[in-house]
């Protein structure tokens, strides 16, 4: 790495860096920010406040699929036993689910609770 180093007649120190030195410190600086990242995601998956989802979860909710039932596919859950860890009746559910009806806030709250997700990720 060369660089040159001077002073300005106000006392300010700077240094001069070719473009191909500065690119290379800029990308280390975006390596390590990475790095530090993923090592906060393994942190994060070990104590289970982060999950992994599988790619066709993904796709379903991209592909904007009811975020309800894929949810609750994806946790295994039966519509009965999502109601029910819900405090709601299973019709009602069915009826959030195909869209023939829409739950309060309070209501999508539960429900998120029950599948252990946010809210943001049934609404969002």
């Amino acid at each position: 790495m060369n660089a040159h180093r001077f002073t300005t007649p106000a006392g300010e120190r700077l240094v001069i860096l070719s473009e191909a030195d500065y690119t290379a410190l800029t990308q280390a600086a975006e390596d390590v920010a990475d790095q530090a990242a993923v090592a906060q995601f393994r942190l994060k998956l070990a104590t289970g406040e982060e999950e992994l989802i599988p790619a066709e979860v993904v796709d379903r909710l991209l592909g904007g699929d009811n975020r309800i039932r894929v949810w609750r596919e994806h946790r295994g859950l039966t519509m009965a036993a999502l109601a029910a860890q819900a405090g709601i009746a299973q019709p009602f559910l069915s009826q959030i689910e195909t869209g023939k009806r829409d739950g309060t806030v309070e209501t999508l709250r539960r429900i998120a609770d029950a599948l252990a997700v946010t809210l943001d990720d049934l609404v969002g």
